[in-house]
C-alpha cells in the first residue's frame, strides 16, 4: 500500500476535498442567490450538495478501519475507551457548535442533534459493529439494517410514509427528543440528522469501514482501485433500482440514498487512489491534504468562524447588517453580482479557513476529536 508519511494520501486528500466542499456549501453569501447544485434537494433526489455528508460518514468508516488497526480490529478495553471517547468528544463539540457563542439562552428550545452528533453516534455505533462482527458478515448487517429501516418507515409512516409530515422516523424523534429540540427549517419539526435515521447513516460508516479495508490489507490479489470502483457501481445501481420503491432522500437517510452515496464515495475514491497512491502523483491534492489532515479540528473552526461574524454587527455605514452580510453585500456582490459574489463569499470562507489548517499542517499538529 503506498503511503505518504505513514497516510494514506488518497483519503486525505478525499477528505479534503469533502471538507472544502462542505464550507461552501454551508456558507454562501446569500442563501437567496445560490447555483442549484450547491443547494440540497427540497425532499426526494440528490444533488451534488446532498453527497458531502454521506462522502464524509463513509471516510470515517474508512478512518476506522485504519485507526482500529493496532487493536487487531478486535472489541477489547482499549478499543472500547477510544470509540468511547471519541463518541463523547465529536457529540459534545457538535452541541458547543449548537450553542456557540450565544451561551445564555433557552435551553429548553436548544437542537439536540446535528451534523457532529450524528457523526458520533454513527461513528460509534458503526466501530462496535465493524469489531464485533466477522468481516465476511458485515455486509448482511448492512442489508439487514437497511431492509429493517425500510420497513420501519414503510409499515408505521402515515399514508404518505416517506413525505415530510408522515415520515415514522418524525414521530419517533418527537417522542425521544421533543419537538423543542428538534430542526425546524423544513417548516415544522423535524430533524434531518435524528435518531431514528441515525440507523441508516450507521450502514455508510461500515461500508467506509470495508472500503478501509480493502486499500489497508496487505498482500491482497486483485487491484484495491479495481475492485473498490466495481463495488462502487454496483452500490450506486443498486441504489438507483431501489429509489423505485424507497425513494433516495437525505433528509431521512433512506436506505436507497446509503447505497447510492457510498458507492459513488467508494468509486471516486478508488481513482483517487489510483492517482494519488499507485501513479502516486499527488502535488495536484496538496491544497485538500492540508484540509484532510485535520477534518474535524478544521469543521469545527470553520463553524465557529461563520458563527462569530454573524454574531457581529459592526454598524459600518449605519448599517445593521452582520459582519458576514455586510462582506456579501458591500464586497462581494458589488465585484461579482449577487449569484457569482454568494460563491464567491463562500470561497472566500474556504481560503480563510484553509490558511488557519496550513499553519497546522506546516508544524505537523494533527488534533483528534
Amino acid at each position: 500500500m503506498a503511503k505518504e508519511g505513514g497516510r494514506l494520501a488518497s483519503l486525505d486528500i478525499f477528505r479534503g476535498m469533502t471538507v472544502a466542499f462542505m464550507i461552501i456549501v454551508n456558507n454562501p453569501g446569500s442563501w437567496d442567490h445560490v447555483y442549484p447544485p450547491l443547494r440540497h434537494s427540497e425532499w426526494n433526489g440528490c444533488t451534488p450538495t446532498d453527497l458531502v455528508f454521506p462522502f464524509f460518514l463513509f471516510i470515517v468508516g474508512v478512518s476506522t478501519w485504519f485507526s482500529l488497526k493496532k487493536y487487531g480490529h478486535e472489541l477489547g478495553g482499549q478499543a472500547i475507551l477510544r470509540i468511547l471517547r471519541r463518541v463523547v468528544t465529536i457529540f459534545a463539540v457538535g452541541l458547543f457548535l449548537a450553542i456557540f457563542p450565544y451561551f445564555s439562552r433557552d435551553y429548553s428550545h436548544l437542537r439536540i442533534m446535528g451534523v457532529l452528533q450524528r457523526i458520533a453516534l454513527a461513528y460509534g455505533l458503526g466501530a462496535f459493529i465493524c469489531t464485533s462482527v466477522r468481516r465476511d458478515y458485515l455486509w448482511v448487517v448492512v442489508a439487514v439494517i437497511l431492509f429493517v429501516y425500510w420497513g420501519l418507515l414503510a409499515f408505521f409512516g402515515g399514508a404518505s410514509p416517506y413525505s415530510l409530515e408522515g415520515n415514522f422516523a418524525l414521530r419517533v424523534d418527537s417522542a425521544l427528543l421533543g419537538k423543542n429540540h428538534l430542526y425546524t427549517g423544513f417548516g415544522i419539526p423535524f430533524d434531518p440528522e435524528g435518531l431514528l435515521s441515525t440507523l441508516p447513516a450507521i450502514c455508510t460508516v461500515i461500508i467506509g469501514y470495508y472500503a478501509g479495508e480493502i486499500v489497508g490489507k496487505k498482500g491482497s490479489k486483485v487491484n484495491p482501485a479495481l475492485k473498490m470502483l466495481l463495488i462502487g457501481a454496483a452500490l450506486t445501481g443498486l441504489g438507483l433500482i431501489w429509489k423505485n420503491f424507497f425513494p433516495i432522500n437525505k433528509p431521512l437517510w433512506t436506505s436507497s440514498y446509503v447505497l447510492y452515496t457510498a458507492g459513488i464515495a467508494m468509486a471516486l475514491l478508488a481513482v483517487i487512489y489510483w492517482i494519488a497512491d499507485v501513479v502516486k502523483l499527488r502535488k495536484w491534492g496538496t491544497f485538500f491534504i492540508v484540509f484532510g489532515t485535520n477534518a474535524l479540528f478544521t469543521y469545527f473552526l470553520a463553524g465557529v468562524w461563520i458563527k462569530l461574524i454573524l454574531s457581529v454587527h459592526p454598524g459600518w455605514g449605519g448599517a445593521k447588517l452582520s459582519l458576514y452580510s455586510w462582506f456579501y453585500e458591500k464586497v462581494c456582490a458589488p465585484v461579482a453580482g449577487q449569484l457569482n459574489g454568494s460563491l464567491m463569499f463562500a470561497v472566500i470562507q474556504v481560503l480563510l479557513v484553509w490558511l488557519a489548517a496550513l499553519v497546522l499542517y506546516r508544524k505537523k499538529v494533527m488534533i483528534r476529536l
